[in-house]
């Protein structure tokens, strides 16, 4: 995903100085050059590789979607996280065909509107996970801490999930509209094609910048802190405080749940992580464009979406109450 933001007056420039991020943080196909020789395969790969993600994603989260809403068992607070995270991985997955159609096409046929809409849903995705992993780790931690002092949670309760992942999904849209605003349908005054990208004002690369800064911040550094403090913290309780009778509990249930949280949060990062590692490249290095750049930066890009489609094998893996109720309805569908 390459969101290329249009100089005042001036087309996108393709020239052999590449901005590392450029080619990890936006629409793949937003600059419409011609790529040289080595990067064919490229072309060709990255839509089957892009395809087997969103069949692979669309599937898996909505079978997510599906018993979650549909198994009573299922109704918990951190399912009602999880619930979320599969939404926003199912909208993601459901705009890649339009992706690879524009990746194929070598320009923008879809209109300004839906530029919007597909521009803002690439960014949705960077924020909508870490966002709601960050939650379901404030949740873990709360759950670790009263279990560690034999209290009740009557506040944690589903309705109280739902209104938090409202909460989550008004405050992702707020951070993503700025790029809303600026994503639009250049039209290049040279060969007439349409591509859909970031049209920062003048000065063009401050702006360019600043968007990477704002994502880096925003998306990466403020959430992954919280996380690593809270799980900190939650070691440090669980290592310094002898259990009693009622919080040995946690060595059942609440255990495996906290480790499935820990785990999906660790494959998130692993998946993301390489993404904003490269903006830092960008912001502070001069890089060259090699074959071996180009294809470590499309390597990131498939990465950052393919953990749209991991997180239902992992639940499938770590939660038996998923396994058992996914097993139960599909032994009840008619033959």
């Amino acid at each position: 995903m390459e969101n290329v933001s249009i100089p005042d007056g001036g087309p996108p420039v393709c020239n052999d100085s590449m901005d590392f991020s450029s080619f990890t943080s936006g629409n793949q196909t937003g600059l419409n050059c011609t790529p040289p020789s080595p990067f064919y395969d490229l072309y060709v790969i990255l839509p089957v590789i892009y395809s087997v993600i969103c069949a692979v994603g669309l599937t898996g989260n909505t079978a997510v979607i599906y018993v979650i809403l549909k198994a009573p068992k299922m109704k918990t607070v951190t399912n009602m996280f999880i619930l979320n995270l599969a939404i926003a991985d199912d909208l993601f997955t459901l705009v890649l065909p339009i992706n690879i159609a524009e990746h194929l096409l070598h320009y923008w046929p879809f209109g300004e509107v839906l530029c919007k809409v597909i521009l803002s849903i690439d960014h949705y995705n960077i924020f909508s996970s870490i966002y709601f992993l960050t939650v379901m780790s404030i949740d873990r931690y709360l759950v670790v801490l009263a279990t560690v002092r034999s209290k009740r949670m009557p506040y944690r309760t589903y309705r109280a999930a739902k209104i938090i992942s409202l909460c989550v999904w008004i405050l992702v849209i707020l951070i993503v509209m700025p790029f809303t605003v600026f994503a639009g349908v250049y039209v290049n005054p040279n060969d007439g094609r349409k591509s859909c990208v970031l049209s920062f004002p003048s000065p063009e690369s401050l702006w360019f910048k600043a968007s990477r800064i704002y994502t880096l911040i925003l998306g990466f550094a403020i959430p992954v802190s919280t996380i690593c403090i809270l799980y900190t913290m939650m070691l440090y309780k669980l290592r310094n405080m002898r259990l009693n009778s009622n919080a040995k509990a946690l060595d059942k249930a609440k255990k495996k749940v906290t480790i499935m949280v820990f785990i999906v949060l660790a494959v998130c990062l692993f998946c993301w992580t390489p993404f904003h590692l490269s903006t830092i490249v960008a912001l502070t290095t001069d890089l060259r464009t090699t074959p071996l750049l180009i294809g470590i930066s499309y390597f990131i890009t498939s990465l950052s979406y393919a953990n749209s489609c991991l997180n239902p094998f992992l639940y499938a893996f770590l939660d038996d109450s998923f396994r058992k109720a996914f097993k139960k309805m599909l032994e009840c569908r008619p033959a």
